[in-house]
């Protein structure tokens, strides 16, 4: 058989990925058949790379028909877009009362006296209190029995009036026994300044940052993958610093929105005490009175723990887990080779890792509740520190020397007895006293307020990886 005959040259995979240049017509063929017997052929085929899969894009996840981006249907775009926005939405609503009541514990202010704050409410209706001793008494019978009698018990009403002249708000919720996020949210659903409505203080906020962060940072990402690294190292294991630099260039793009909604959610929920109306209106007062675009983003006590808390969080998520998994293992444990192993490992480093980072947020959280310039003071729906913090090392010494870690159900209490005794009445005061403990004198605990939430969120990711096999475990749970 003539070899010039065969068809080997034009043959074409149509499932190949490789596109080879489209054959000539049938009239053609015949004269391109003539000029290969006369002139010699190249070795190498004309062709050319065609991506075999569109690039990934999260606003068709909902409806894979839109992949194809030759012809895409607008209304159809609409209406994804329409059902991605209210998931987001609703996704966001169903966490926002756990992190209204953790916010709101972090920035509550719990000095070690506050038991004597109460003591008053402690006292009985029916009982007088007294305000002199048996030496008083004494020096009675020398009294002028002409002067106008004094007497020496002051009713409740008084004597609540003399200890509280500047007594809590109507606004404030009180200080009560620290049980977690859970009883936040059941005392601010409860009282009644507040409400149950009130859970959801910040919510548009909340959710445009969560969205806006959700896009930048992978933006972010790619952008500094494609001016640092070369296209031969894009296979291998990237450097840790392009993610958390990402990370952070995203938090602080975003700080403030984020100053926004801390504010949004500790002012008061009764319309004549709030400081801003909306989202809008606060960041036209902050900008306003704040010093501006330099003061919201550049002021010391916003950028410094913006930088803290955007930087350091990412970093500890994404070192610890592999660091643990080094040392902890006797083999090279991997999400691949072990993924059991090393769902455990990153569940020991969020663990460990909040304990590292919550702190920060903390004090991020004081700082920012903090106005400047000539801002007025916001009216928390929680007591605030009445003087300001100077600064992040400033607001962790004084958490810790100020404040106090727990608030105990059998609050202190002191009444007022009348007994017999040989030489007449005699006053005795039968004091209730709670046992100076660690967490009594000192304020190590503030600082960790939320912790057990985040770690219940911690445990669900890793069991919705074990259910799942670890594909998308976490999808939906990193804000908690």
């Amino acid at each position: 058989m003539n070899s010039s005959s065969s068809l080997r040259d034009l043959y074409s995979d149509p499932s190949s990925a490789w596109s080879f240049t489209p054959p000539a017509p049938a009239g053609a063929a015949v004269a391109v058949a003539a000029t290969n017997s006369t002139q010699p052929t190249s070795g190498t085929p004309s062709f050319q790379w065609k991506s075999p899969r569109a690039p990934h894009n999260s606003i068709f996840d909902l409806s894979p028909d839109l992949a194809d981006v030759s012809d895409i249907d607008i209304v159809h775009v609409v209406k994804t877009v329409l059902a991605s926005a209210m998931l987001q939405y609703t996704s966001t609503a169903i966490a926002m009362p756990w992190e209204v009541g953790k916010l709101l514990l972090q920035v509550q202010w719990v000095p070690r006296d506050v038991q004597d704050s109460e003591r008053i409410q402690e006292v009985p209706e029916d009982e007088e209190v007294c305000t002199s001793d048996t030496d008083s008494e004494d020096e009675s019978y020398f009294a002028d029995p002409g002067a106008a009698p004094t007497s020496t018990h002051v009713r409740r009403e008084e004597y609540q009036h003399a200890l509280h002249e500047d007594s809590r708000k109507e606004f404030i919720m009180p200080v009560e026994p620290q049980d977690g996020v859970w009883g936040m949210i059941k005392r601010i659903g409860r009282f009644r300044g507040e409400g149950w409505l009130a859970l959801w203080k910040g919510l548009l906020t909340s959710c445009v940052s969560e969205v806006l962060s959700s896009t930048l940072q992978p933006i972010i990402h790619n952008i500094l993958q494609s001016i640092f690294l070369s296209p031969t190292t894009l296979y291998d294991q990237p450097p840790i610093i392009l993610p958390v630099t990402s990370h952070l260039i995203t938090g602080l793009i975003l700080s403030p929105l984020d100053l926004i909604r801390t504010r949004m959610i500790v002012q008061s929920f009764i319309p004549r005490y709030r400081t801003y109306s909306g989202p809008l209106d606060a960041l036209n007062q902050i900008l306003r009175d704040e010093g501006g675009l330099k003061g919201i983003y550049l002021h010391p006590n916003l950028l410094i723990p913006a930088i803290i808390d955007s930087a350091f969080r990412p970093l500890v998520a994404l070192a610890l887990p592999g660091l643990i998994a080094s040392y902890v293992g006797r083999a090279h444990i991997t999400e691949i080779n072990n993924p059991i192993a090393w769902g455990i490992a990153e569940l020991a480093g969020s663990c460990v890792g909040l304990l590292l980072t919550l702190p920060f947020e903390t004090v991020r959280r004081r700082l920012q509740v903090q106005t400047r310039g000539h801002a007025n003071p916001i009216r928390g729906c929680v007591e605030l520190r009445p003087t300001p913090y100077y600064g992040v090392v400033d607001a962790l010494w004084r958490i810790i020397t100020e404040e106090r870690s727990d608030v105990p159900a059998n609050r202190y209490t002191s009444t007022k007895k009348r007994r017999p005794s040989r030489s007449g009445l005699k006053d005795e005061t039968v004091q209730a006293k709670e046992d100076d403990g660690w967490f009594r004198n000192t304020g190590i605990g503030q600082l960790y307020r939320g912790l057990g939430m985040r770690l219940g969120a911690s445990v669900i990711v890793f069991i919705l990886a074990l259910v799942s096999g670890g594909e998308d475990s976490d999808s939906g749970w990193a804000e908690l």
